[in-house]
C-alpha cells in the first residue's frame, strides 16, 4: 500500500515584539513574506494579500483609506512595500457605477490604474477587486494544496461544510476577475461570522480584524484542512498504489542524463529551453503509481498551477521494469509531435475570433514512469517553478483522490485563463529576452581568471553556465562569486579532471541533468610547464598532452554526442594559447600540446560543420591577473627562460607586444563571447589572438 507524505503542520510564526513597532504597511509586508516562505501555504508568485490602511491624501492632507494588496507579478515570499499596488477605496467602490456585466468585466482592469494613490507606479494585479470589495479591513488569498484538494474534489462544497462547518464558505468556481470580487462582498455580507471562503478549484480568502489576526486564520485554516485530509486518506490506497518500481538514484540520473537532451532539442527548434529534473518522493509516489496516468491527462485545477503547466503534462514511453531507455529516445519524436498534434486541437477547439495566437505548443511537463519529472521553460528558473506548481498539483490530486473525485478545470474554462487577452498582455511587457538566453555553457577550466571572467560574460547575456574544475575549494569560490551576482539558479559546478575519462562523461551528464542539454561549451583547463628539453620528464610531457590535449579531446568528444542528440547544432571555443602557433624558448612540451589543440579544432570543425558545430579558438598570451598557472611553477620558470626576476615578467610581456597593452581575462572572455553569439554565426575554424599583438604567431 502506497501510504501518504505525512506533513507537520504549519507553526505560527508571527512574533509580536517584531510589530510593535511597524506601522500597517510594515505589518503587510511582514505578514506576506511569513505567508510567502511556506510552499504548502502558496508557491513562488502565488497568492496575495491586502490591508485598507488610513493614509494622509497628499493632494488634500485629508484622511484617505487605500488598499495595499500585492501587485502584479510579485511575490509573496520576498516582497517589500514597493511590491504592493496602492489604490483610493472610494474610487474602487465608484467604479461598481462604470461596471457594465460579466461580458466587459476584463475592462475594469484599464480603470484600476485611475484608483491609484500617491502615483505608485506598481501595477494592479487581476486580484485587486477581489480584496477590494472585501469588506473587512486585512484580507489574505492563498492556494495551499491542503485547501485545493477539496476544492477540486466533485463534491467540494459539502466537504468544506464537513470540515468547517459555518466558518468557512464555499463559492462555486469563477475566473478571477470584477465578477468575482462582487461574489466575495456579496458573500461577506450574507455570511457575517464567516472567517474566509474556499473557491471552487482555486483557493482560499481569509480575513480578519487586525493583520495578525487574519494570518492567523490563514493558518489555523490550513491547518484544519491537513489534519482533515491526513484522518480521511490514512487507511487508504495513495493513487491507486504502486505500479511499478522506482528506479535507483544513480540510474534515474542516467535515464534523465540521456533524455533531457533528447527532449530539449526536439522542442527548442523556435527557442532555447533550459530544463529541471526532481526525483524527489512526492514525485515518485505519483509517477509509480496505478492512477497517475489517468490523473495527469484530468490536468490541473488552480489558475496558478495551470497557468505554470499547461493544459496538461506528457507521460513519456518508459518502463522501468524493462528499462529500455534506446526504445524510448526512438519514439520521443513520435510522441511529441502527439502532443503537439492534441495541443493545437485544443486551441482550435477553444478558441474565438479575439483569442491571441497559439503559444509554443510543447509540453512543460514530462512524467518519466520510476524516473521522476522534467519540466522545460524559457529559463532555468521558471522551469523549476513549473516543477514546482506541478508537485503542488500532486498534492491535490493525493488528497482530492483519497476523500473524493479529483476533476481538473473544464477544458474550455481552462483555455479562457490560458489565452486570457489580460495574460497575454502580460506576456507582451515582458522585457526581450537576453542574447544567449536559453543557452546552457560548460566551462572547463572555472575556477580560474578566464574560465571565471568568460561564465561571467555568459551570464550576463542570459545563457546558464556549469563550471567545471580540478580545484575543489577554487571551484566553490568562485561559483558561489558567481550565484551572489546572478542567481543560484544561473549557475552549477562540477568537479573533474579532464584527463579522466569517467569523471569527463560523468560531468557532462550531470550537466545535462541539471539544464536539461548543452549549448556551448568552452575549453579551457590549463596546465603549463617549463624547462629546456633535455630536463623535461615523461611525466612532465604527458601531463601537458593529458590536460591540454587529451582532456580538450574528451570533453568535445562528450560534447559532441549531447549536440548531436539535440540535433540543434553547438558551439564550441578553444582557449589555446600563443604558444600553438609561435614556439617558445623551454618551452617545448607545452607549445606542442597547444599546437595539438590548433589542429583538433580545426578537425572538429571540419567534422562539425554539417550539424551546424561551430569550433573555433582563441589565443591569449600572457594573461597572467587571475590566472591559477601563473601562480605556480611557470611563473617561475618563464622568468628564468628569459634572465629576469618574477616581477619583472609582467611588464616584459605588455612591451614585447606590438600594442605595448597588457592582456587581461576580461579580454579573452570577450573574444568568446563573439565566437559563442549570433555575431559569429557564420565562422567556424578561425582563430582570434588576444594578446596585444605577436608577430609571430599571426595566423596568415
Amino acid at each position: 500500500m502506497s501510504k501518504s507524505l505525512r506533513t507537520p503542520g504549519l507553526k505560527s510564526l508571527w512574533d509580536e515584539a517584531a510589530v510593535a513597532k511597524m506601522n500597517e504597511a510594515e505589518r503587510l509586508v511582514y505578514r506576506s513574506n511569513l505567508l510567502g516562505s511556506d510552499k504548502r501555504v502558496t508557491n513562488y508568485g502565488g497568492g496575495n494579500t491586502s490591508s485598507k490602511i488610513w493614509q494622509n491624501d497628499p493632494l488634500t492632507g485629508e484622511k484617505a483609506q487605500v488598499l495595499w494588496v500585492k501587485g502584479s507579478g510579485g511575490d509573496l515570499g520576498t516582497i517589500t512595500a514597493d511590491g504592493f499596488s496602492t489604490l483610493y477605496m472610494d474610487k474602487l467602490r465608484a467604479l461598481k457605477k462604470l461596471y457594465r456585466g460579466l461580458e466587459f468585466e476584463d475592462e475594469m482592469v484599464a480603470y484600476l490604474p485611475h484608483c491609484t494613490f500617491n502615483l505608485n507606479p506598481r501595477a494592479a494585479s487581476i486580484d485587486t477587486p477581489l480584496h477590494a470589495y472585501v469588506p473587512q479591513i486585512f484580507v489574505d488569498h492563498m492556494h495551499p494544496d491542503s485547501i485545493i484538494a477539496i476544492a477540486a474534489s466533485s463534491d467540494s462544497k459539502s466537504l468544506t461544510n464537513e470540515i468547517f462547518g459555518d466558518a468557512i464558505g464555499w463559492l462555486p468556481w469563477k475566473r478571477p476577475g470584477y465578477e468575482l470580487g462582487l461574489w466575495l462582498e456579496k458573500f461577506c455580507i450574507d455570511n457575517p461570522k464567516a472567517k474566509g471562503v474556499i473557491l471552487e478549484s482555486h483557493g482560499l480568502f481569509t480575513w480578519g480584524e487586525t493583520s495578525q489576526e487574519c494570518y492567523e486564520t490563514t493558518v489555523s485554516t490550513i491547518n484544519q484542512a491537513m489534519d482533515w485530509l491526513e484522518k480521511k486518506s490514512a487507511a487508504q490506497e495513495v493513487f491507486g498504489g504502486n505500479a511499478t518500481p522506482s528506479l535507483s538514484p544513480s540510474e534515474r540520473g542516467e535515464i534523465a542524463s540521456k533524455l533531457m537532451p533528447k527532449i530539449r532539442g526536439l522542442i527548442s527548434t523556435k527557442s532555447y529551453k533550459v530544463g529541471h529534473f526532481d526525483d524527489s518522493e512526492a514525485v515518485l509516489q505519483f509517477v509509480t503509481s496505478n492512477d497517475f496516468r489517468k490523473l495527469a491527462e484530468l490536468g490541473t485545477s488552480c489558475p496558478d498551477h495551470f497557468l505554470r503547466t499547461k493544459i496538461r503534462p506528457i507521460v513519456i514511453d518508459f518502463d522501468p521494469k524493462n528499462p529500455d531507455i534506446e526504445t524510448t529516445l526512438i519514439g520521443l519524436e513520435a510522441k511529441l509531435e502527439q502532443y503537439r498534434d492534441s495541443y493545437t486541437a485544443y486551441y482550435q477547439r477553444c478558441k474565438n475570433s479575439k483569442s491571441p495566437p497559439m503559444r509554443d505548443p510543447n509540453a512543460v511537463v514530462y512524467l518519466v514512469p520510476g524516473v521522476g519529472m522534467i519540466t522545460f521553460a524559457k529559463d532555468k528558473a521558471t522551469a523549476r517553478i513549473s516543477g514546482e506548481f506541478y508537485i503542488n498539483a500532486i498534492n491535490v490530486m493525493r488528497g482530492s483522490s483519497s476523500v473524493s473525485t479529483y476533476q481538473g478545470l473544464e477544458e474550455q474554462e481552462a483555455f479562457d485563463i490560458e489565452y486570457w487577452l489580460l495574460e497575454e498582455a502580460k506576456l507582451q511587457r515582458m522585457p526581450a529576452p537576453k542574447s544567449l538566453a536559453g543557452r546552457v555553457a560548460f566551462v572547463t577550466g572555472g575556477a580560474g581568471g578566464i574560465g571565471k571572467a568568460t561564465a561571467n560574460r555568459l551570464l550576463q547575456h542570459g545563457a546558464c553556465v556549469v563550471l567545471a574544475d580540478i580545484d575543489e575549494k577554487a571551484l566553490a569560490s568562485a561559483c558561489q562569486e558567481l550565484q551572489v551576482t546572478f542567481g543560484t539558479d544561473f549557475i552549477r559546478s562540477v568537479k573533474i579532471d579532464v584527463a579522466n575519462e569517467n569523471q569527463v562523461i560523468e560531468g557532462l551528464a550531470a550537466s545535462a541533468v541539471e539544464f536539461g542539454g548543452l549549448d556551448i561549451l568552452i575549453s579551457n583547463a590549463g596546465f603549463a610547464s617549463s624547462a629546456p628539453i633535455e630536463e623535461v620528464t615523461l611525466a612532465q610531457w604527458n601531463k601537458n598532452m593529458d590536460i591540454l590535449s587529451t582532456g580538450y579531446f574528451l570533453v568535445s568528444r562528450e560534447a559532441f554526442k549531447m549536440f548531436r542528440a539535440q540535433g540543434n547544432g553547438g558551439n564550441i571555443v578553444f582557449v589555446a594559447s600563443k604558444n600553438g602557433l609561435a614556439a617558445s624558448p623551454n618551452a617545448a612540451a607545452y607549445c606542442t600540446a597547444k599546437a595539438a589543440e590548433l589542429h583538433l579544432a580545426r578537425c572538429l570543425a571540419l567534422e562539425g560543420g554539417s550539424a551546424q558545430i561551430r569550433v573555433n579558438t582563441v589565443n591569449p598570451d600572457a594573461v597572467l591577473r587571475g590566472s591559477k598557472i601563473w601562480t605556480g611553477q611557470w611563473r617561475k620558470q618563464r622568468a628564468a627562460a628569459y634572465n629576469m626576476s618574477e616581477d619583472e615578467l609582467e611588464e616584459h610581456y605588455r612591451k614585447r607586444s606590438l600594442l605595448k597593452r597588457h592582456v587581461f581575462p576580461e579580454d579573452i572572455a570577450e573574444a568568446i563571447l563573439f565566437f559563442v553569439s549570433d555575431a559569429s554565426a557564420k565562422s567556424t575554424g578561425n582563430i582570434i589572438n588576444v594578446d596585444a599583438g605577436n608577430a609571430q604567431a599571426f595566423t596568415r
